[in-house]
């Protein structure tokens, strides 16, 4: 990406003009050397003057974003050359949705980028196209997880060789636009509780889906309000019996059901859709309720990877129980955490983008008689935004091991991996979406009224994120889901059972966290020791150890009295904090690793540093749990913030390389606030100047 040369020497009309004005103040608080503007010597503050590193910004931005960079450009450059596609800031919710399918089928059929055969072939390359497009608008990026990840990814995951030669084609060139019908109005989060059924006709080899009754009308359906022709309902298989009850339950399975005509576009008979109407953002995106009435289907549109119907209406499964074959079917459906966390990282990065470098240009107030000076020169700014900063580089390397160990599970079926997967991609997902959600808040606060313009993209990027924490499981229910597991494992630990590759720190240290802190190390206060690697994931290791511990104790007295779902809820604030502090290990063990596997000398001495930051932030927010068991002494809680306070401090100095380092373009932190040349002077169009 091109930027600007902001050492050059500047000429009078140049000086100017108001965007070589914020240019060339841009580099007076990048380069900590004082510099002539006219009669005036512009001193640096003392905090600009440090010493700072010299950040290669294109190294590690080559290092950031490996081997994908290319179709990302891709995607970049296509809507870049087409301003008819780019998303306006002033559209109402019809003129969006059609803007989002007309996005979407340029990209597929004028770009010639079809993401559908990396769904399963190669993930991490849909997931990088997933960011690049979600990042030109979010609801373009949720339209085309609907359609591949969730429509697309159901029929190949739980469909088999006849469904993917009948369906492929259709779904990956756009000819099929599906929807994916899990959500029902009165069940999200407990898909064994949907009401939704199809029950086998024996007699014409069909099967009749039904709506029973009001709460099982399926919704929020992306695609389903406008777009959609096709369905994946999930739904439970009821089989005729010759007992008293009728019907047997199978469980809940998915079945490829049409709901409009393929060439007039109108609904098909027995089918009812409802527009979900405006929504509190990703508006280009057409959610809809769907109502079956006694809808009659072929029987071999069950995707019957894991359970199938024969002619005479036997059933039959790999899988023993209703519960593994449920299991399995939303194993399969995994991808869908993983590109949102995914996802939530580069809204992450596109805000901190846009909020930094107007920190960087912004001045306000100063010493006497001297220029104002940069507001992330003020200890409160860096406060608020660089340690944002060191989360999203943290965030960023562990979903990116996220996505590597989930295309290695694509390719293996390994089991234990598909375990680890499933906890990981959970616990990520909430964590990181929780984050985003509450930094895209503090990067508007940072940024003053301006940020409130809608022109300058906080407002949108909040809504449109804010579901983020919502589907694809409930953060509060995914991070359970986690401390479930984790409970698991420390019950294997103790009866020598095998523990998941994520959890291993649990078998290989345990005994050594869960015993008395050491009252010498709890006193070391020197910067090479809080520096170190090993002892900030200690640190970390050592609170979720304890925290499993306790909350194991808590579980096992209180299921006494109240059982086992009132014994969880009884501890539910403490089983989240222990998943929160299980993630957070992970994140920081995978950045540790990153910096160390890092090849480029420069780029791994700003990566330490920012790590630095991450892991001492985080200890320090979190001081008074390692205080009550004396884990850091008094000195070495004051010596942590001070030095947290350093390093943020450091990291300011190379905040503008940093987020280079993300390489976003122009058009994506397009926000004017961000005085982007071009970006200027539209925003003063824009209100009017």
């Amino acid at each position: 990406m091109d930027t600007p040369d902001l050492n050059r020497n500047w000429t009078e009309d140049e000086e100017n003009q108001p965007i070589g004005r914020r240019i060339q103040r841009l580099s007076l608080h990048l380069t900590p050397v004082p510099r002539q503007l006219g009669d005036l010597q512009l001193r640096t503050l003392t905090c600009a003057a440090r010493t700072k590193l010299n950040v290669d910004a294109k190294s590690l931005s080559f290092f950031m974003r490996g081997k994908h960079r290319d179709i990302q450009e891709k995607v970049f450059y296509f809507f870049n050359a087409r301003p008819e596609l780019q998303t306006p800031v002033e559209i109402s919710k019809d003129d969006h949705r059609e803007l989002c399918m007309r996005q979407l089928l340029a990209l597929v059929r004028e770009a010639g980028v079809r993401p559908f055969k990396y769904v399963t072939d190669e993930p991490s390359k849909y997931f990088a196209i997933l960011e690049a497009v979600g990042s030109v608008d979010m609801s373009l990026g949720i339209k085309m997880g609907v359609q591949y990840s969730l429509w697309g990814g159901s029929v190949l995951n739980l469909g088999t060789k006849k469904h993917k030669v009948k369906y492929y084609d259709g779904i990956d060139n756009m000819e099929y636009p599906g929807c994916f019908a899990m959500t029902e109005l009165h069940h999200g989060s407990n898909v064994q509780g949907l009401q939704t059924v199809a029950t086998f006709d024996p007699i014409t080899d069909e099967f009749v889906i039904d709506t029973p009754n009001d709460g099982a009308i399926k919704w929020w359906i992306g695609n389903a309000a406008v777009h959609g022709k096709f369905a994946t309902v999930f739904a439970k298989l009821m089989l005729p019996t010759h007992d008293t009850k009728g019907v047997s339950d199978m469980g809940v399975h998915a079945f490829v059901v049409p709901i409009r005509d393929l060439k007039t576009h109108q609904t098909l008979p027995g089918i009812e859709i409802h527009d979900c109407g405006h929504k509190v953002g990703l508006n280009g995106v057409d959610n809809g309720a769907l109502r079956f009435r006694s809808v009659r289907i072929p029987r071999d549109n069950l995707l019957n990877r894991f359970g199938d119907v024969s002619r005479d209406g036997k059933y039959t499964s790999s899988l023993p129980t209703i519960n593994k074959r449920f299991a399995a079917t939303l194993g399969e459906l995994v991808g869908g955490r993983v590109g949102l966390a995914y996802s939530s990282v580069g809204v992450l990065k596109i805000a901190a983008t846009i909020a930094i470098r107007y920190s960087l240009l912004r001045q306000q107030f100063g010493p006497p008689k001297q220029p104002e000076v940069s507001i992330l020169d003020y200890q409160s700014q860096q406060h608020k935004l660089m340690p944002m900063l060191a989360s999203t580089y943290a965030f960023h390397f562990a979903t990116l091991h996220l996505v590597e160990i989930y295309s290695e599970m694509k390719k293996s079926h390994d089991e234990q991996l598909v375990g680890d997967v499933h906890a990981l991609s959970a616990g990520l997902k909430a964590y990181v979406t929780s984050y985003t959600a509450k930094s895209l808040s503090i990067c508007r606060e940072a940024c003053g009224g301006h940020g409130y313009a809608a022109v300058n993209r906080f407002g949108s990027l909040r809504n449109d994120h804010d579901i983020f924490q919502t589907f694809e499981g409930d953060n509060t229910v995914l991070l359970q889901q986690v401390a479930a597991d984790l409970l698991k494992q420390y019950k294997e630990k103790f009866q020598g059972g095998t523990l998941a590759v994520t959890w291993n720190y649990l078998r290989e240290s345990m005994n050594t966290y869960l015993s008395q802190p050491n009252p010498v190390t709890a006193r070391w206060e020197s910067e090479d020791h809080l520096r170190d690697p090993k002892f900030q994931l200690d640190a970390f290791r050592y609170r979720t150890s304890r925290l499993l511990q306790s909350v194991a104790v808590r579980l096992n007295k209180h299921t006494k009295t109240l059982g086992n779902f009132g014994a969880w809820n009884r501890c539910l604030n403490h089983l989240l904090t222990l998943a929160e502090s299980h993630i957070e290990s992970v994140i920081l063990a995978k950045f540790i690793e990153s910096v160390k596997s890092c090849p480029d000398a420069s780029s791994r001495a700003a990566l330490k540093l920012v790590c630095d930051l991450y892991a001492l932030d985080r200890i320090w927010k979190d001081i008074g749990t390692y205080r009550n068991v004396d884990y850091v002494a008094p000195n070495k809680a004051k010596a942590i913030h001070k030095l947290a306070e350093y390093l943020s401090f450091q990291v300011r100095n190379i905040a503008g390389e940093l987020i280079d380092a993300f390489d976003l373009p122009d058009h994506v932190t397009r926000a004017p606030i961000a005085m982007q040349s071009d970006a200027y002077s539209q925003y003063t169009q824009y209100v009017g100047f």
